[in-house]
């Protein structure tokens, strides 16, 4: 069997831009390795969960790992938990949470990532407060940081279960059964949670819809009187005040484990919680990789995860690797920023790989998701993919980026298509 990596670039795929002469950050950045990938290779585009749909990360992994989210998702509040190292059971309901910042009224947002600022330590003393102030009637609530703004609120009833049939408070992201939609236009409120159209009788919804609000409501007053909120507010940086939840669920899935679906060892590293959840339920192995900080910078960061993917691969028959970085600065409009970051992830993290790689591993390239700069936001658009090693002939496509994998002989496939098609190239 041929090694396989497959590597997702979060939130790669873009609009074109006026400013960057009618191209997409991808287009427009100097990439010579991939282009070389994409010249060896077979392109195409996918719609990663499906047309019309612009997903969160949670589901499209799932998709891109080969499992339909539509029948294998609890949610991305479970997998933010187990990721984040919390217990989970039944009947448990968990968020995936921002810190976000709200005016005096406590619902008027003014950034819902407190302006992409807050770090890891300041979050976490958030929390501490949060946990150590906010009580519920009859339920205990535990809000865990994880990366910057980003969080995972877990609530568990002393008596019943709660259930995830619930809206989110966050106001960009709506619910579509367990599935998680991003949304290009929103009223920048934060939205009061209420069980969903058909589970209005729901007890366990009902409950859980009360312990949300009245969770919010103490976490305003709560976080506004933080000793590391009046800190910020003395430096001019936006306090985070409250949270948002979304896409809650109330119980871990099921799926089959990777190994049993394809016969095959798989190892992941990824920076998210979510993706870390996603690869524990599926049974995935665990290869631990720095994170910029401690690498000493972006650029050492991608090459130190080439040279743990030079060395992973021989225990592995193939690795999964997600790469967070374009999608940060996409979601801010930051077109400069993620076109540098994409030319980093080429030279320091493609550059390092390619040719140390053994020349009998298959490589592929996604992303799990396009987020647009000028919406500020994930959209429905297809990304484009590149498979390239043995068994693959090349197309007339000479570089990577979205309107040339477009022409690609792969054409326009479905994210649950990909992992089958890498699977039967690494049997040959």
């Amino acid at each position: 069997m041929h090694k396989v990596i497959y590597v997702v670039l979060d939130g790669l795929g873009d609009d074109p831009l006026p400013q960057l002469g009618d191209k997409t950050p991808l287009e427009a950045a100097r990439t010579p390795n991939l282009d070389a990938l994409a010249g060896r290779g077979i392109n195409g585009t996918v719609y990663t969960v499906g047309k019309g749909i612009a997903p969160e990360s949670d589901i499209a992994v799932f998709a891109i790992l080969g499992y339909d989210p539509r029948e294998h998702h609890s949610g991305r509040g479970p997998m933010e938990a187990l990721g984040a190292g919390m217990e989970m059971r039944d009947g448990d309901l968990a968020y995936r949470v921002n810190f976000a910042t709200v005016g005096d009224d406590g619902v008027t947002i003014v950034d819902r990532r407190v302006g992409r600022n807050l770090t890891d330590a300041e979050a976490r003393a958030l929390a501490d407060e949060a946990n150590a102030r906010i009580r519920l009637p009859g339920a205990t609530a535990t809000l865990r940081a994880t990366v910057g703004h980003r969080g995972v609120l877990h609530l568990r009833r002393h008596e019943g279960r709660l259930s995830a049939e619930v809206t989110n408070t966050d106001p960009a992201y709506d619910r579509v059964g367990a599935l998680g939609v991003a949304k290009e236009t929103f009223e920048e409120v934060v939205q009061r949670c209420s069980p969903l159209p058909g589970h209005e009788d729901d007890e366990a919804a009902a409950a859980a819809a009360d312990l949300t609000n009245e969770y919010l409501l103490q976490c305003f007053r709560v976080l506004s009187d933080a000793e590391v909120n009046g800190k910020r507010r003395a430096v001019g940086s936006m306090p985070g005040n409250i949270i948002l939840t979304r896409d809650g669920g109330d119980h871990l899935p099921t799926p089959p484990p990777f190994r049993e679906r394809y016969g095959a060892d798989w190892g992941c590293f990824v920076e998210m919680p979510v993706e870390r959840g996603i690869s524990l339920v599926l049974g995935m192995g665990q290869v631990e990789v720095p994170t910029a900080e401690k690498a000493g910078g972006v650029e050492r960061q991608y090459q130190a995860w080439a040279e743990t993917a030079l060395e992973a691969i021989e225990g592995y028959d193939g690795l999964y690797i997600h790469i967070k970085g374009p999608d940060i600065p996409a979601h801010d409009g930051r077109y400069e920023e993620k076109l540098e970051n994409i030319e980093a992830i080429d030279a320091a993290f493609f550059g390092r790989l390619l040719p140390e790689l053994r020349s009998d591993a298959i490589v592929a390239v996604t992303a799990d998701h396009s987020t647009s700069c000028a919406k500020k936001a994930h959209t429905d658009d297809p990304v484009p993919l590149v498979v390239a090693g043995p068994g693959v002939s090349s197309d007339a496509v000479s570089t990577f980026g979205e309107r040339a994998a477009a022409k690609g002989a792969i054409g326009l496939i479905q994210g649950v298509e990909i992992m089958p098609r890498l699977m039967g190239l690494a049997r040959g």
